[in-house]
């Protein structure tokens, strides 16, 4: 009788852990994360020679990566390369621990945000952290090296989580521990990038992403008062 309890009272964990694997925002974010992984090892097998052309990386990077020159007189590689370039360059990166540290910090934040905020919330502040993190590279970088990676957006996801932190201080202090942990987290994941990248990182495009996050979450506050 004893053990047949014990086996009921662990039935509901692992059923409770399946249900919150496949909760839709979950599926989210895996998917997301599906979609950069398949892109950056399908590169990485490219270079060691195991799947198709040697050069499909600096293909993919003279299609898809940001370069500052094409806002300038560059000719692009198709005509709407300086518009597209916007979006594509977060899909790139620059190698597997490049990505490796994105993705643990794309699943951080991401779970942060998702615990407040709708899929399409999400969705509307990644597009925009993505966006201003390219701005911000076009207008403070100093020369014409390309830029690829989604770290633009995640800083834009920090942004938004502290946005939120302040905001709170003034109502209820939700959530505050874990988004210190969060932001700790990237700090370190950050500093293994830039040892591991020897320093290459485009500072730019966190700002740039940084500010577009959090001024997209008090903007989406904002409108949310006005409503109420």
């Amino acid at each position: 009788m004893y053990r047949a309890k014990q086996r009921q009272l662990r039935r509901p964990v692992a059923t409770q852990t399946l249900e919150t694997a496949l909760k839709p925002k979950n599926l989210f974010l895996y998917s997301m994360i599906a979609v950069y992984c398949v892109i950056e090892i399908t590169l990485s097998l490219a270079d060691s020679g195991a799947l198709g052309p040697v050069r499909l990386r600096p293909l993919a990077y003279d299609y898809g990566a940001f370069w500052p020159g094409l806002l300038g007189n560059w000719k692009p590689n198709y005509l709407a390369q300086p518009y597209a370039m916007f979006v594509t360059y977060a899909f790139l990166h620059g190698g597997l621990v490049h990505l490796s540290v994105n993705m643990i910090s794309l699943w951080s934040l991401g779970r942060a945000i998702l615990k407040r905020a709708s899929i399409g919330t999400f969705t509307f502040l990644y597009v925009a952290s993505s966006l201003s993190g390219a701005a911000g590279f076009a207008l403070l970088a100093p020369g014409l090296r390309p830029m690829v990676g989604t770290s633009g957006a995640l800083f834009g996801l920090l942004g938004t989580l502290l946005a939120w932190e302040y905001m709170d201080r003034y109502t209820v202090r939700e959530g505050i521990e874990d988004v210190a942990k969060v932001i700790a987290l990237l700090v370190a994941l950050n500093l293994v990038m830039w040892w591991a990248m020897s320093g290459q990182l485009a500072w730019q495009a966190h700002l740039g992403g940084f500010l577009g996050g959090w001024i997209g979450a008090l903007l989406l506050d904002y409108m949310a008062r006005r409503r109420t």
